[in-house]
């Protein structure tokens, strides 16, 4: 199963950790992962276009995002993976969960 773990602080994400695989087919023909990587990279490529500052980004056993400068374009491109990855959770409960953690 992926695992997708948002960290928030005051209503905005802060983080993101993708880890797992989603083991609905074999490696390399896995809709789901094919899917997970497209919205994620395809994101993270476009912030990092606009402003490499913006987000810190490693992918060794799992893709880690860390935002290190919100403003409203990044955050319209989070939030725009998030709802992507929402989603595509509603379609395959089996194969991807998000959990949400809001710090106080």
């Amino acid at each position: 199963m992926i695992k997708v773990s948002l960290k928030y602080s005051d209503d905005l994400i802060d983080s993101i950790e993708i880890t797992g695989h989603a083991n609905y087919d074999l490696y390399g023909k896995d809709i789901v992962c094919a899917s997970v990587s497209s919205i994620v990279i395809t994101s993270v490529n476009g912030i990092i276009r606009l402003n490499s500052n913006s987000i810190d980004y490693k992918n060794n056993d799992g893709i880690f995002i860390s935002i290190l400068n919100h403003n409203k374009v990044v955050d319209t491109l989070i939030d725009n993976m998030v709802s992507l990855l929402k989603e595509l959770e509603k379609q395959y409960k089996k194969n991807i969960i998000i959990k949400e953690v809001h710090s106080c």
